[in-house]
């Protein structure tokens, strides 16, 4: 399944403040009946993701005159993709670069899985490559989901 996600509305949704360029903020995406509701918070706003939170992430607001970010060509992020493959210790990477590409639209989730034990797998199709993925569900901690994002800018960048 595919959602269309609210773009941000540039204020907190707690104070009611406008964000300035540059600054840090969480958005939180919320089940409302069939439809996903996204709300941003400012650092300051944020206790944690409300009850009825389907997702939630870090973001920072773009500054216009700052450099626009250019990630590598998708081969680069499917053959970095591929060797997080045989990397147990970096599985949360390899979900979060996961999720990158599907967003990207290189890949597309076919469905989610829980195997024998109860842990999530995600089943990917990439069709690039014509190529089916099943990657476990490894949701890194905030501390970690940080460090994983610092760790993808500095490799991937162009």
């Amino acid at each position: 399944m595919e959602y269309e996600i609210e773009r941000s509305a540039k204020c907190c949704a707690g104070t009611g403040r406008e964000f300035a360029p540059g600054e840090k903020f969480y958005s939180v995406l919320a089940a409302e009946g069939a439809e996903l509701k996204r709300c941003d918070y400012s650092v300051q706003a944020w206790q944690g993701p409300p009850p009825g939170t389907v997702g939630w992430w870090k973001s920072q607001m773009p500054d216009q005159h700052a450099r626009r970010t250019y990630w590598a060509p998708n081969d680069v992020l499917l053959k970095f993709f591929d060797e997080l493959a045989e990397q147990p210790d970096r599985q949360d990477m390899r979900y979060v670069l996961a999720l990158l590409l599907v967003r990207r639209r290189v890949m597309r989730m076919e469905e989610e899985q829980r195997d024998e034990a109860g842990h999530e797998r995600l089943m990917l199709y990439c069709p690039r490559r014509d190529t089916q993925y099943e990657v476990p569900a490894v949701a890194p901690d905030p501390q970690r989901a940080e460090e994983i994002q610092q760790v993808l800018a500095k490799l991937l960048e162009r």
